[in-house]
């Protein structure tokens, strides 16, 4: 004779935390609205707005600000919330310097596997959408910003440098959120269109110098100057 297994209601709470762990879900939306720009630089997020946007207690979403906070992206505030914390022209150079680097040595590398490595390479990412971005948000064009870049450094075929990259993805993308996007729309796809055609027609020395000016125009989107590594020409 078998007992029928009790019955528990699931409260509407435990229902909406079942699934990943509350403060990983507190963690990967609070973190994916800094990286698209959703949570601006100043702004004060509190954690009872995120606690009752994702239906959940504020000690999941107190330990994701505080994880964030390690993370170098808010700065808590006890009883009054976390303030994000814009990004410094210092981390903005220093990413963008260690684009340029590693970059700049996928064009080199493609550059001793011949020319129609680099008219191989030049040919997919003009396919890209990153060089015809028209009808894409301002989050996608961010994304897609990424995905051109990344696909470059990839088809140098070092898996050191793409790891050293790709661990570069939050940062890129905050500094790219940041910047003012939709004036700056034109420039960003004429600029990967440039780059693109410097790879098509085999010659790294522009495509180098491409990649360079699509770097500063990226920090002076930010208002910010490139630094003489960047733009020898700048003297601020």
């Amino acid at each position: 004779m078998s007992s029928a297994t009790p019955h528990h209601p699931v409260s509407p709470a435990t229902a909406a935390e079942a699934g990943p762990p509350a403060a990983d879900r507190a963690y990967q939306h609070v973190k994916a609205g800094l990286l698209d720009g959703g949570f601006p630089d100043g702004h004060l997020l509190s954690e009872g707005e995120i606690a009752t946007a994702l239906e959940m207690s504020r000690t999941p979403v107190r330990e994701a600000f505080l994880r964030l906070q390690a993370e170098g992206f808010l700065r808590l505030y006890p009883k009054r919330g976390a303030l994000v914390l814009p990004v410094t022209p210092l981390e903005a150079r220093a990413v963008l310097e260690a684009r340029l680097a590693m970059e700049s040595f996928a064009i080199d590398k493609l550059a001793t596997e011949g020319p129609e490595a680099m008219r191989t390479v030049g040919r997919e990412l003009l396919e890209h959408p990153a060089c015809d971005a028209g009808e894409l948000t301002d989050a996608a064009l961010h994304e897609a910003d990424r995905g051109f870049h990344a696909h470059l450094v990839a088809a140098a075929g070092n898996p050191v440098v793409t790891d050293l990259y790709t661990a570069l993805r939050d940062k890129q993308m905050r500094i790219t959120a940041t910047a003012r996007t939709h004036t700056a729309r034109p420039r960003i796809t004429h600029q990967h269109g440039g780059l693109a055609e410097a790879l098509r027609d085999a010659d790294p020395e522009l495509a180098k110098q491409r990649l360079r000016e699509h770097l500063v125009g990226t920090l002076r989107g930010l208002g910010i100057s490139g630094g003489s590594y960047l733009d020898p020409e700048d003297e601020g």
